[in-house]
């Protein structure tokens, strides 16, 4: 019987199943956006999910604390980044989450994390997904800053563009047409070859 069993193990023991979701969430708040397996995506959405909370709870206390003055509500937020940096040890994404990220997600009651199937492995056939912060709008096919020609707008791609672009990319660029011109002109397996005599049965 399977009863208050809440999580999956991802065949890994504790102290790995634990170290893989903090890197993996670490990957995430950094970069917005993140390729796993369906499993693993599954049991690091709740685990993001607590942290963005903690820190939002920590970022309207500290708001609280400036308009009225009150070291009881600052302390709330020292305490936030703390709990936050058990699991985050890089202090940049700390940063990133309680100035940019956790105001981001002030008005919200939750769900702060996106999950889209994408297709799967190549290797293994194990099925992927794509995690992504909801606001971020990750798009794989974009430029990057800088390489876009000036007064040019970035095209905004709904979920299912952004969702085929990551299927491209798991598939594979398209093939070359040098390359299948080459395989063209080599001969077929087992047409060209050369005529031998046979040889006689029983030998001398």
């Amino acid at each position: 019987m399977r009863h208050r069993v809440a999580h999956r193990k991802l065949g890994r023991v504790t102290e790995h199943r634990i170290a893989l979701l903090r890197n993996q969430a670490t990957a995430l708040l950094r970069h917005e956006h993140l390729t796993t397996t369906v499993p693993k995506a599954k049991e690091l959405r709740p685990f993001v999910e607590r942290i963005i909370t903690i820190a939002k709870r920590g970022v309207a206390h500290g708001a609280a604390a400036a308009s009225k003055d009150d070291h009881v509500s600052n302390g709330k937020l020292l305490t936030a980044r703390r709990l936050v940096m058990q699991d985050l040890q890089d202090r940049e994404v700390v940063t990133k989450l309680f100035d940019t990220l956790a105001p981001r997600f002030a008005a919200r009651p939750g769900g702060y994390t996106r999950l889209l199937r994408i297709g799967h492995r190549k290797g293994d056939s194990a099925e992927l997904a794509q995690v992504e912060l909801v606001g971020s709008e990750y798009d794989p096919s974009a430029k990057p800053e800088g390489e876009a020609a000036e007064g040019e707008k970035p095209k905004s791609k709904g979920v299912g563009g952004r969702l085929r672009a990551a299927a491209e990319r798991l598939r594979g660029k398209k093939e070359d047409p040098d390359a299948a011109a080459k395989k063209a002109t080599k001969p077929a397996k087992g047409v060209a070859r050369k005529a031998t005599t046979p040889r006689k049965a029983g030998g001398s």
